[in-house]
């Protein structure tokens, strides 16, 4: 953490640098349910005192950061008071954004840090902000957390959370240690079906539990061309040199909560592993790039596409895909089977025992498109109805708003966050887990409890309204 340096701070990119070889290596600890450290404490349903304003500073703002940074500083109660990115242009362009947004009377005084990889650092220092969003590349995600709660922020991460399962480790006891907030970012939660159906899951629509599907499919090759800024020019030397599911959380993540896995009823228990062939990106840099160029000179050795199954601690299966390659519509998959029947996305359909009342005769058949209107009108989540107008018109169809304003509102009224420490601890493990396994043939590979078993009273995500 101590040598962050131009290679792991992204060089040429917005606060995302060209990127090393990250495949996880084995640590003493990693894998270890040791006991808490002396003084630290359970952060799972963790409330911290109310901050009546919120004052915060951005680490870097070259892709996700602006769209959290304009609508962090709309929101009442809230204080931009530092931005910070390797570039002078995106630092000096989004604090005049959050500037224009206060209107003379709020983020007036907006501290920059650029021109260095170590700024951050000393912004952390000078400017002691209350929260920290980190929106960088993913091998910076961790240390930049780790360092911000330490030096007495709420960090909050987009996603993964971190790459390693020591970084995750470390996370968690400076977290436990310092009593910060440490939260990854998963906007996805706060979709409107995966709202809906997490509401449903509450209200025991579908039954028991036993199975679900979650997947991040997303045809990205194009940014393969962000070879100077951008997500591209770091994130394909991950694609190259690491394989297994590099990025489960979006679809991992709404699923996890409908199970209440690390809440009480369940917890995340081992995980296989298979890649497909790494072909796409060495076709895709052949048939785009001059034979000479970097791209090219790659040995790409991440499969296409992931297939992981997870089992849980009461036997139920998760099955998460990955694939960022192979030309084929988006999908999440975002499925949930039960005793009573099933909710699936992509498209949003429904099936229920005996049939969905006034829609279908039996489970034979799907409730989807026009017949989905009454369906929603019944068991759309209160939050949803509440922040949906507010939020709409932000990133992903409103769910980035909706998950900002529920930070900064959990935040000013001293509330637990939606998303705990842990969970983002868990659902960012299937990445090294699933580079484990596909190396050693799809062995199985056992979860770390980063609760230390607190897991077991821990509160299920409750309805907000």
């Amino acid at each position: 953490m101590k040598n962050i340096n131009r290679r792991n701070f992204i060089r040429k990119t917005s606060l995302a640098g060209a990127a090393l070889a990250v495949t996880p290596s084995i640590v003493k600890g990693a894998y270890s349910n040791s006991e808490r450290p002396y003084g630290a404490k359970y952060m799972g349903d963790f409330a911290a005192p109310k901050l009546e304003t919120v004052r915060a500073a951005f680490i870097g703002v070259g892709s996700r950061g602006p769209g959290h940074l304009k609508f962090f500083a709309s929101l009442p109660g809230t204080e931009v008071v530092a931005v910070c990115d390797l570039y002078q242009d995106f630092t000096k362009k989004w604090s005049a954004e959050a500037k224009e947004i206060g209107k003379g009377k709020r983020h007036k005084k907006i501290a920059q840090y650029y021109g260095d990889e170590n700024q951050w650092r000393t912004m952390l220092t000078e400017v002691k902000p209350d929260v920290v969003f980190i929106a960088t590349n993913w091998s910076n995600h961790a240390p930049m957390a780790i360092e911000s709660m330490k030096k007495g922020a709420h960090a909050f991460v987009e996603v993964p959370i971190g790459i390693t399962l020591e970084e995750m480790w470390e996370l968690v006891n400076t977290s436990e240690q310092t009593q910060k907030h440490c939260m990854m970012m998963e906007n996805v939660n706060y979709n409107r079906d995966e709202l809906m159906f997490l509401n449903m899951c509450r209200l025991g629509v579908i039954g028991d539990f036993l199975h679900a599907e979650a997947s991040y499919i997303h045809e990205l090759r194009s940014q393969m061309e962000d070879q100077e800024r951008g997500t591209g020019s770091w994130r394909t030397y991950h694609y190259a040199k690491r394989n297994g599911n590099l990025y489960p959380t979006h679809g991992l993540g709404p699923v996890a909560q409908y199970m209440n896995l690390g809440r009480s009823e369940d917890n995340f228990g081992s995980l296989v592993s298979f890649s497909t062939q790494a072909l796409g990106r060495k076709l895709y840099a052949e048939k785009n790039y001059p034979a000479d160029h970097k791209w090219n000179k790659l040995d790409y050795k991440g499969g296409d596409l992931n297939t992981s199954i997870i089992k849980t601690t009461v036997g139920r299966t998760i099955m998460v895909q990955w694939d960022e390659t192979s030309p084929r519509p988006y999908s999440r998959l975002n499925l949930i089977q039960g005793t009573k029947g099933i909710l699936a996305g992509f498209p949003t359909r429904i099936a229920l025992e005996g049939g969905v009342e006034g829609v279908t005769d039996n489970h034979h058949t799907w409730a989807q498109g026009e017949q989905l209107a009454a369906i929603y009108e019944k068991y759309d989540h209160p939050l949803y109805k509440r922040l949906n107008e507010a939020t709409k018109d932000t990133g992903h169809g409103g769910m980035d708003g909706m998950m900002m304003y529920r930070i900064v509102e959990c935040l000013q009224n001293g509330l637990p966050l939606d998303q705990n420490l842990y969970e983002g601890c868990f659902w960012s493990a299937v990445s090294p887990l699933s580079e484990r396994s596909v190396a050693s043939g799809g062995a199985p590979q056992n979860f770390p409890d980063f609760t230390r078993g607190n897991w077991k009273d821990t509160k299920p995500l409750s309805i907000i309204s």
